[in-house]
């Protein structure tokens, strides 16, 4: 080969080499740990996880060729959740996607370093995982659930649909900060509407059961069941419990209507997974969660059971089912 050729051919490779490494690079096998609040079998976990799914492919992430999954599921068991932080902080994954504030707690004393992006969190700030809602400020940042404000909606709603009631019982898990922000709002609004607050504290299924039913040995009661992991994976014991003594109670998200219950108003929760593929991919290509902005709910559902309604003798307000986005027959 003649010298001029060989120097061409020598260029011409080694302007090649930024080329390949940045497609060897960008074709890597990334890591995305998930940590659920809810057990693996649950609906609700598995219709929240294909929408990130959907999110991410939406994105050209593809399971098995450019990116892999490792998924835990808590169950709402605090032990069960700081084994499997710790776990999933071992597999070194490029980015972790955490439900509720208990696991995102778990995973933030397990590393300061990792990414993480929550979803399904009441208040970040206040719960310590963010600086401010603007600016994260660490590796923590995702899809705040809700403001507070919206607790004294449900108390408002409430009485709407049960004109009769004159107390309430507050149903929180006293182990979230938001438990007592929501708390607040509402026993702020309650002289307006002529209620009796009752907070209850309650910390597993038994405690839940043994709540609610000494609370409905006395009349005109109704529940307000605040957004809590502890609520969700207990809402089937809670939609029965309010059922069987007659309570109406509201609830923060709709998948409680779902399967029984009165009434809820918040937001949907599927678009916020589907949402947090789109930060989850961000941060696969560079960006930090330092700089990405807390986001926060941008459209609010009412959702309403009739058949609920209709059992528990109550006549829905033709100005409530006019405002409802959702009502269930």
């Amino acid at each position: 080969m003649k010298r001029r050729e060989f120097i061409a051919l020598l260029g011409s490779t080694a302007a090649a080499w930024p080329l390949a490494a940045r497609a060897q690079q960008a074709d890597r096998m990334r890591r995305i740990g998930v940590l659920m609040n809810l057990a693996s079998d649950d609906a609700e976990g598995q219709a929240r996880l294909a929408a990130f799914h959907q999110g991410l492919q939406q994105l050209s992430w593809t399971v098995g060729r450019n990116v892999q999954i490792d998924y835990r599921w808590g169950a709402g068991d605090a032990d069960r959740i700081r084994k499997f932080a710790a776990e999933l902080v071992a597999l070194a994954p490029d980015v972790i996607l955490s439900t509720g504030s208990p696991s995102v707690a778990a995973l933030q004393q397990a590393t300061r370093t990792v990414p993480i992006v929550f979803v399904t969190v009441v208040d970040p700030v206040s719960s310590g995982f963010v600086d401010s809602l603007a600016r994260p400020g660490g590796n923590i940042t995702g899809f705040a659930l809700y403001e507070y404000s919206i607790s004294g909606k449900w108390l408002a709603l409430l009485k709407e649909i049960a004109p009769g009631m004159t107390r309430v019982a507050v149903i929180r898990d006293p182990a979230l900060t938001a438990g007592g922000g929501q708390l607040g709002v509402i026993q702020a609004v309650a002289p307006s509407v002529g209620v009796e607050v009752s907070p209850v504290n309650v910390r597993d299924g038994g405690e839940i059961e043994r709540a609610i039913t000494a609370f409905a040995r006395s009349p005109n009661g109704g529940l307000i069941v605040t957004g809590s992991t502890l609520a969700a994976v207990h809402r089937n014991l809670i939609v029965t419990l309010a059922a069987r003594h007659k309570l109406p109670a509201i609830y923060s998200l709709r998948y409680f209507v779902a399967i029984g219950g009165l009434i809820s108003y918040g937001p949907g929760l599927v678009d916020q997974y589907r949402d947090a593929a789109g930060y989850v991919d961000r941060i696969l290509k560079g960006e930090k969660p330092a700089d990405l902005p807390v986001q926060a709910p941008t459209k609010y559902e009412l959702v309403i059971n009739l058949q609920t309604a209709r059992a528990l003798g109550l006549e829905v307000p033709p100005t409530l089912l006019a405002r409802a986005d959702e009502v269930i027959e």
